[in-house]
């Protein structure tokens, strides 16, 4: 992982070393945000409960890693002195933990969506959200690898990505909107919408990781 560069000051050495050891706490959180999405991916699109029934105990670690990082970042930016590009390192650092605590919150409740449409038949949309699902997880990647190499341009291409996500989550929307002749009860379709949004959102978060990324590195917006 490429480290921040700062100049060569024995009184901030101790400060550079926590900023690094923050971006390795915040790596592996992203490490296993990425395991929980894959893995909410799993349970739903092969009915795989087993798999359902791990994401929340992954998101309880999320939670901790979250509330650690959160809190180092606020000790870092009470100190004194501290530069303008530690601190915008360190803000920046408190936003996009919580863009990846909320991707893992996604996670869960898609976990939790899989338990309760299990009962019923595939709907036929299935392949179409799993490749919208597929998508957002490599935006979610792309943002990660951007924040370990510390890569503006890598961080700034998520969002170009996110159209993909949401032209899909348009498509399906209205798809499932306007599908006449539901044999049965609805919830299926409901469940499937509340999926569609979950995918949706955590594309967006991915994107607010590469753009805080591009902002760590290059302070601008």
């Amino acid at each position: 992982m490429k480290a921040i560069i700062y100049s060569p000051n024995t009184d901030r050495s101790k400060l550079a070393r926590e900023i690094r050891r923050i971006e390795r706490d915040i790596l592996r959180m992203g490490a296993l945000v990425e395991k929980s999405f894959r893995l909410s991916h799993q349970a739903f699109f092969s009915r795989d409960l087993k798999a359902a029934e791990e994401v929340p105990l992954l998101d309880k670690q999320i939670d901790r890693f979250y509330k650690k990082i959160e809190l180092d970042c606020t000790v870092i930016m009470s100190l004194q002195p501290i530069t303008s590009q530690d601190l915008r390192s360190v803000s920046a650092f408190m936003q996009l933990v919580r863009d990846l605590e909320r991707i893992g919150d996604y996670a869960k409740d898609i976990a939790e969506i899989t338990i309760k449409i299990f009962p019923y038949p595939p709907h036929s949309s299935l392949p179409e959200i799993a490749r919208m699902s597929h998508h957002a997880q490599a935006m979610l990647a792309t943002s990660l690898v951007a924040l370990a190499d510390l890569d503006a341009v890598g961080g700034r291409s998520v969002k170009r990505l996110d159209d993909t996500v949401d032209d899909a989550y348009e498509h399906l929307y209205q798809t499932l909107a306007h599908q006449r002749d539901v044999p049965g009860v609805i919830e299926p379709i409901l469940l499937l919408v509340l999926v569609l949004r979950c995918l949706e959102r955590m594309a967006d978060h991915a994107t607010n990781i590469g753009q805080r990324v591009a902002y760590i590195v290059t302070g601008q917006r």
